[in-house]
């Protein structure tokens, strides 16, 4: 297990710079065997060091590239595949470990699909807010069709912190999700126009 003070999505990348003995040790064993490891969000505490409250939801990542330094440093780059759930954490030693169980989503829906579609015009409006403080902000990528896949690309692109990104990896489906991240959008949206003087009436 890995706990950062960031949260990985399914299908999101995460770059990481391993520096600690125990994560290289573990960087190490995770390459001998199938290459993934769990990702946890740190909701106390620090990454460096321990002694850290970590959430009971994370997501399964797996190493597609690997580059280690002299040193022994490495430098990874992951993708988020699956979402997981700790049962049980077990002593970090030598590397933060624990008993976990894969979380399924449950199939897309016709009414996913329309909840999809009000979450592009959240990230379409919230975007084109940002560009008029800063023109350099590039339009979101296009989403998945598929509304499941659409809410794990539509949650990595949201600007939102971390206490609410882990509130929608931890929503139980797709519906529940998008919900979520539609009001997320708006409120923040909302807050984007107050900072520029808009009245959004």
């Amino acid at each position: 297990m890995f706990p950062l003070g960031s949260v990985l999505f399914p299908y999101a990348t995460l770059p990481l710079h391993v520096f600690e003995p125990r994560y290289r040790l573990m960087t190490r064993r995770v390459m001998e065997g199938d290459k993934e490891f769990g990702v946890v969000l740190i909701e106390r505490g620090h990454e460096v060091g321990g002694g850290d409250v970590r959430s009971a939801f994370g997501t399964v990542a797996r190493i597609v590239q690997v580059t280690e330094a002299p040193d022994g440093r490495y430098g990874l780059v992951t993708v988020g595949v699956r979402r997981l759930e700790v049962v049980e954490w077990l002593p970090d030693d030598p590397y933060p470990r624990a008993e976990v169980r894969a979380l399924e989503d449950p199939p897309a829906t016709t009414a996913e699909a329309d909840a999809r579609t009000r979450v592009v015009a959240a990230l379409t409006r919230i975007t084109d807010i940002a560009r008029r403080i800063d023109a350099r902000v590039e339009p979101p990528p296009p989403l998945d069709t598929d509304p499941l896949r659409a809410s794990y690309e539509a949650a990595a692109l949201a600007p939102i912190g971390s206490y609410d990104a882990q509130r929608v990896l931890a929503a139980p489906d797709a519906a529940t999700r998008l919900a979520l991240l539609e009001t997320l959008l708006h409120e923040r949206a909302e807050e984007f126009e107050a900072r520029l003087g808009d009245d959004p009436t």
